[in-house]
């Protein structure tokens, strides 16, 4: 998490207890696109409290603020637990390495840094995924971006 998805979290949880900050990224040094929700659903008039309440911010970004959609996108331990049976996609920061299904050995090994598959367990530290080849455990410090995938 970055420290400015904390500081949103930290300023939205007087005003707005319930509304739970998914993903707060910069896009292209000048867009901040927030993704929230809510245990009663994401609404317009609740996006544009959030906006009203995240005001100041837009004096540096052009602000953002919306459901997370069928694509949900998982930051958390707790998002990944929450999500256990559903398919993702995992991004990681560095490749690593990957068996294709029905190659043998290091002769069938590749790297990659994209990981498509269901979602089988979560801890503190790690996500495991049943991917192509296998199930993979995946440390959270080498996600780079995840969220699920339409079934």
């Amino acid at each position: 998490m970055t420290s400015l998805q904390a500081d949103i979290e930290r300023r939205l949880a007087h005003s707005e207890p319930d509304v739970e900050v998914l993903l707060a990224e910069v896009i292209g040094g000048s867009r901040l696109r927030v993704f929230i929700d809510h245990p009663q659903g994401v609404t317009l008039a609740l996006c544009e409290r959030v906006t009203t309440l995240l005001g100041d911010l837009r004096e540096g970004y052009s602000l953002e603020v919306s459901s997370p959609g069928s694509e949900r996108p998982l930051t958390k331990p707790a998002h990944f637990r929450r999500f256990v049976g559903r398919r993702a996609r995992v991004r990681t920061r560095h490749a690593r390495p990957a068996a294709r299904s029905g190659d043998q050995g290091s002769a069938g090994e590749s790297s990659v840094r994209s990981f498509t598959g269901e979602l089988v367990g979560a801890s503190e530290e790690e996500v495991l995924l049943a991917a192509e080849g296998g199930v993979i455990a995946i440390p959270y410090a080498e996600i780079r971006r995840s969220n699920l995938v339409g079934e």
